[in-house]
């Protein structure tokens, strides 16, 4: 009886372990920061400023919960924010025009255009009041003796408000137009010649037949010209089918298409540059949830390491003569071309006619190249007139050269240029005078900087943003900066210690900042050009989520693998933490090298982090060696040559200083989690470390990059240019491949893919698929019909994504036909 007794306790004591150590899935919790949850408990959280062009003024609207949407005008210069309307009064003169009842806090979103004078507003609404539908312009009327039913619409309100007044007036009842035109047609800044692609061929229409266009698109006496007749399937005028499936291709054949390109600001002349990629070799994915028969698509798709690619030429088109010269361009050299463009104002942003023009307004053309192995970028300037074309600037480097983004900055009447080069190891500014000399590096020190935001040529004062400049604070937080040309008199505008995003009026003379980390409450302000602060305009209204029991992730910093290198990552718990527990880690992964998936201001998308980790686990994002390109150009191109297990390590031995420092770690149930790039990882570290992560779910990855594109697997893993005795170039490019490692699966895994991913080809799981099966291997497999590279269905994916953790971290398999945790929300229909 004793020895039984004492069983007994031991039994006991055992399970009460077992149950402190071990959390229950709690997917109610989870089910309670769904994105559509979410949406009800955090409305805004910053200030997005529509600056105005009279003066530095701008409005905004914000929302929150206790007042709803409210709209604001501020001026800078008078240091004052006033309501756009008051919110009662709109309330009462829609309801009293509409006959529809509005109320202040429930105010629809408007969409507001000013008057050419900024003096009043003018917006739509609809009512719920039905109306005979206007017949469409030219339509002939029905023969028919017996009167038609007429079709009904809602009424339409076209309303005009004066600042500080007091009413409504009513324009007319008018809907907005169908604009089908603005998807193809490119106007002059003049507004005098209309470009379209049609038939792979450039076609133009003047002024007077683009109005009857857009009056009556079907209009059969509307004139258009062709100007060009070598333009060929695959080598055409612009017409981009990307996305069509070719049953859709063949039925909008005779459509007009758009075409891209750069106007001089005079509207004489138009650059284009015309794709060659009829070579390269097509690739298909099948649309089996169409209605009727599966429909293919085919499209064209280079993959690293294939010998042929794209050719490009410019072309310059006179407006007047309708004639066309061809720039000057090596047609032998395998590379990428970028016109660089005139940048536009902030001001405009919201005008219908904002045409792309050319960087220069002297007739000259500048743009740069890019070699196919990313090692080279040329900058150089083409004359208008003659076509020549000369080099200024040559950049060089032995891994890849980092451009994305990055444009160059004419100034000082064309005589100097802004360039921006990691030529010192991090991103820096230089100043060249117009024919490519070097006159001096105006940015230098061990920071990153990541943008231009305005120029003060008077007083020769650059402003922009960098990384990593304070010592003290997270090396990825985002700030404004103002330094001399001459490399003096380096200032912050924005100090503290949190992530900001910036936007600088076009006077440059304020900015609106938006700051936080990823554990504050995110706030706005308005500051001037010397850091000054102006105003605090906004704070957002987190309290409905605080009642709902959020709590903030908690940010962490540990060493990589290295030991010296400092990696940065969040940490995300349930709400219900208990630190008796033992919970499994998992992480959320995106290896790079073009970013991580680290948070560093307050996001409100939760789903990959904070809201799985409630099911009852820790999560945690983190960098790793070859990620991020705001730090150094070390960091960043670390995995260069090694893109498949560069950042494994790292994740790996974060976890194990995380679980030493936390007792509440399990560090024998670490799993892993990605999308895209971040499927391509998850399933390597499982294959690479097989004894450590032991449940992965990888989504759309590039498991196998010699079926992905060129541009991502050749840019950062490599491509080598090899010549023979004749000069002629071979392209070899080797990279390790997942599914060489399939016979390595220990833990479990669940893959997925969409079956229309244009981006990343199913090809790639489906090979991994086929490795794992070959090994003998159990896995789980998920395919989403009609899904491109962004799931469609991704609450269903995060409930799985759920289920496969819960199964195989906390013992707890949902067995349920039902997702109850989608279907409790949604009212039932007939």
């Amino acid at each position: 009886m004793k020895k039984y007794y004492l069983s007994f306790l031991c039994v006991l004591f055992t399970t009460l372990i077992f149950a402190q150590e071990t959390p229950k899935p709690n997917y109610r919790l989870a089910s309670r920061f769904s994105p559509d949850n979410i949406a009800k408990m955090v409305h805004s959280t910053s200030v997005r400023p529509n600056w105005l062009q009279n003066g530095n003024r701008f409005w905004y609207q914000y929302k929150t919960a206790s007042e709803g949407s409210k709209y604001f005008l501020v001026d800078a210069d008078m240091k004052t924010k006033t309501p756009l309307f008051d919110n009662v009064k709109m309330a009462k003169w829609l309801s009293e025009i509409t006959k529809d009842p509005y109320e202040a806090k429930h105010l629809p979103r408007f969409d507001f255009t000013f008057t050419k004078d900024e003096k009043a507003i003018r917006f739509r609404v609809n009512s719920t009041e039905e109306v005979d539908s206007k017949e469409e312009e030219g339509k002939k009327k029905s023969d028919k003796k017996e009167k038609e039913t007429p079709k009904k619409e809602k009424k339409v309100f076209h309303l005009e408000y004066k600042l500080a007044g007091n009413g409504l007036t009513i324009i007319d009842n008018e809907k907005v137009a169908e604009e089908k035109w603005k998807k193809w047609a490119n106007i002059a800044p003049d507004s005098s010649i209309v470009l379209f692609s049609k038939h792979n061929n450039l076609f133009w229409m003047d002024k007077v037949n683009f109005k009857k266009v857009i009056k009556n698109e079907k209009d059969s006496t509307i004139a258009e010209n062709q100007w060009t007749k070598d333009g060929l399937e695959d080598f055409s005028y612009g017409g981009s089918y990307f996305g069509k499936t070719d049953k859709e291709k063949i039925k909008e054949k005779d459509d007009r298409k758009s075409v891209g390109g750069y106007w001089t600001h005079d509207s004489k002349k138009f650059v284009t540059t015309r794709t060659d990629s009829r070579k390269i070799q097509d690739l298909w994915v099948i649309h089996a949830t169409k209605t009727g028969r599966p429909e293919l698509e085919t499209y064209k798709y280079h993959m690293a390491g294939e010998q042929e690619f794209y050719k490009n030429e410019m072309a310059v088109f006179d407006i007047a003569s309708k004639t066309k010269m061809e720039i000057k361009l090596d047609s032998t050299k395998q590379q990428s071309i970028d016109i660089y463009r005139f940048p536009r104002k902030k001001s405009l942003r919201s005008d219908e006619h904002n045409p792309s023009l050319l960087l220069s307004k002297n007739n000259k053309i500048y743009f740069n190249t890019v070699s196919r192995d990313r090692k080279r970028l040329d900058v150089h300037v083409a004359d208008i007139e003659t076509c020549e074309v000369k080099t200024i600037i040559k950049e060089y480097s032995n891994t890849y050269i980092e451009s994305r983004g990055k444009s160059i900055v004419l100034f000082n009447n064309e005589q100097e240029i802004l360039f921006w080069a990691e030529n010192d190891g991090w991103g820096h500014f230089y100043l060249y005078d117009s024919n490519g000399k070097l006159k001096n590096q105006v940015t230098n020190g061990p920071f990153h900087v990541d943008s231009f935001e305005g120029i003060d040529e008077k007083s020769r004062t650059l402003y922009f943003s960098a990384n990593g400049i304070p010592i003290n604070e997270d090396p990825y937080f985002l700030h404004l900066y103002k330094i001399n040309l001459n490399g003096s008199g380096l200032a912050p505008l924005n100090p503290g210690d949190f992530n900001s995003a910036i936007e600088m009026a076009d006077s440059n003379q304020y900015f609106v900042s938006n700051f936080s980390r990823v554990n504050t409450i995110p706030k706005s302000e308005l500051r001037d050009a010397n850091g000054k602060l102006v105003m605090k305009l906004e704070e957002a209204d987190l309290s409905q989520l605080f009642e709902a029991g959020y709590k903030f992730p908690e940010p962490f910093i540990v060493k990589a693998d290295d030991g010296i290198t400092d990696i940065y990552g969040v940490m995300y718990k349930p709400y219900d933490f208990d630190s008796i527990k033992k919970y499994p880690l998992i992480e959320y992964v995106y290896p790079g090298p073009q970013t991580e998936a680290v948070n560093k201001s307050f996001s409100q998308g939760m789903d990959k982090t904070d809201r799985l980790a409630q099911v009852g686990f820790v999560v945690i994002t983190l960098g790793n060696r070859g990620g991020h390109p705001d730090r150094s150009k070390w960091y960043h191109t670390f995995g260069y040559g090694n893109l498949r297990d560069y950042g494994l390590a790292d994740k790996k031995y974060v976890a194990e200083q995380l679980a030493d420092k936390h007792a509440f770690i399990d560090i024998e149930k670490v799993g892993i989690f990605g999308h895209s790039g971040g499927g391509f990882m998850s399933t390597a570290a499982m294959l690479v470390y097989p004894d450590f992560f032991k449940v992965a779910i990888s989504s759309a990855g590039n498991h196998d990059n010699t079926v992905y594109n060129s541009w991502w697997s050749e840019t950062h893993h490599g491509i080598k240019e090899e010549a023979d005795d004749k000069g002629n170039i071979k392209y070899k490019y080797l990279i390790d491949k997942n599914q060489t490692l399939a016979q390595n699966l220990k833990g479990k895994i669940l893959l997925a893919t969409g079956d229309v991913d244009n981006n990343v080809h199913p090809a790639g799981t489906i090979r991994m698929v086929s490795a794992f099966i070959k090994a003998n291997k159990r896995f789980d497999f998920m395919l989403f019909p009609g899904s491109r590279h962004g799931f469609t269905e991704r609450e269903y994916f995060f409930w799985m994504n759920a289920d496969y953790f819960s199964k195989h971290f906390l013992g707890v398999e949902n067995t349920d036909v039902d997702m109850i945790e989608m279907n409790r929300d949604k009212p039932l229909k007939n």
